[in-house]
């Protein structure tokens, strides 16, 4: 086991936390499509740089343009959820529920990537899916829009995951991080025109943070993903309900219930079973949840997965 890997790693997600805590305090007072309009406006330089390095031929014309569509959409509803739901729900709840992207990436590679899926990661889905439940606990609390949103992230985030391992090898990576970004901004540019709420400068000052922090985030974990193993690397995002639990009690008032508990906790498990699954020799063909290798749930942080198969060849 690398060691700089998981320490990188966990840096990372306490990195991501922190960001997902600035939108909880921001969204108390501005819309999401505001907030991502401006950290949109703010990592476009970040993200720029990162870019400068691509040094491959090309032009922007993707070369997969309905996959790429529907790639920009499915992160554009992601971010929009995550805002959403970081804003009204708890931050440990919300986390449930994102973790179970894992799950929604194994059931959408057998239509989309041909792959072919096991009775013992079913069974993790499965169980996994009764974990969401749980955490949800329809009947005995009200469904509200934040849950809807919190799903919503979970398996858009999923889908576009899915499409860049689709067709990952032959777009560009300025393709697959410049069209969300550019779509972001025309569209939550338009939608906040009609809840725009004016900024005080400490907030655009958080605003910018939540930016830096995205971008932060996503450099340590491609060192975490070049040092180590991504099935070493990729348990280490359930590290983030760590956060959530302090943050959540010191800053929000917020306390864990015994249900998000055991929810969190069934979800984790399969989502770590499929890891463990995946990551055995022969055991899948596409490795889908591995291979993702992005931190979901943001469209204030960049996906690191284009980054990585440049840098590795994948």
């Amino acid at each position: 086991m690398n060691i700089s890997g998981a320490f990188f790693a966990l840096i990372a997600f306490a990195v991501f936390a922190t960001h997902d805590a600035l939108i909880k305090v921001l969204g108390a007072s501005f819309s999401p499509f505001q907030m991502i309009f401006f950290t949109t406006l703010f990592s476009f330089p970040l993200v720029t740089f990162m870019l400068i390095r691509d040094k491959s031929s090309g032009h922007l014309r993707p070369v997969h343009p309905w996959w790429t569509l529907a790639r920009t959409a499915a992160a554009m509803i992601n971010g929009m959820g995550a805002f959403y739901a970081f804003s009204v729900l708890p931050l440990a709840q919300v986390y449930a529920i994102i973790f179970a992207s894992p799950l929604i990436i194994t059931i959408l590679s057998i239509p989309v990537l041909g792959e072919r899926v096991g009775i013992h990661r079913w069974a993790a889905v499965i169980a996994g899916l009764i974990g969401v439940i749980v955490v949800l606990r329809p009947g005995s609390t009200e469904l509200s829009l934040g849950h809807l949103a919190a799903l919503a992230c979970a398996f858009f985030g999923a889908f576009a995951s899915i499409v860049v391992r689709k067709v990952g090898r032959e777009e560009r990576t300025v393709v697959f991080l410049l069209y969300p970004m550019v779509a972001n901004f025309i569209v939550m540019g338009a939608l906040m025109t009609f809840d725009y709420q004016p900024m005080p400068l400490t907030d655009i000052g958080g605003i910018a943070a939540i930016s830096l922090f995205g971008f932060t985030g996503g450099v340590l974990l491609i060192a975490a993903y070049k040092a180590s193993e991504a099935a070493i690397v990729a348990p280490m995002q359930y590290s983030q309900i760590i956060w959530a639990t302090i943050f959540g009690y010191f800053f929000f008032d917020e306390k864990l219930d015994a249900q998000t508990i055991i929810g969190a906790g069934i979800i984790i498990a399969s989502g770590m079973y499929i890891v463990f699954r995946e990551s055995r020799s022969g055991t899948s063909s596409n490795t889908p949840v591995l291979r993702t290798r992005s931190r979901g749930g943001s469209a204030a942080s960049f996906r690191i997965s284009p980054f990585l198969r440049r840098a590795n060849g994948d």
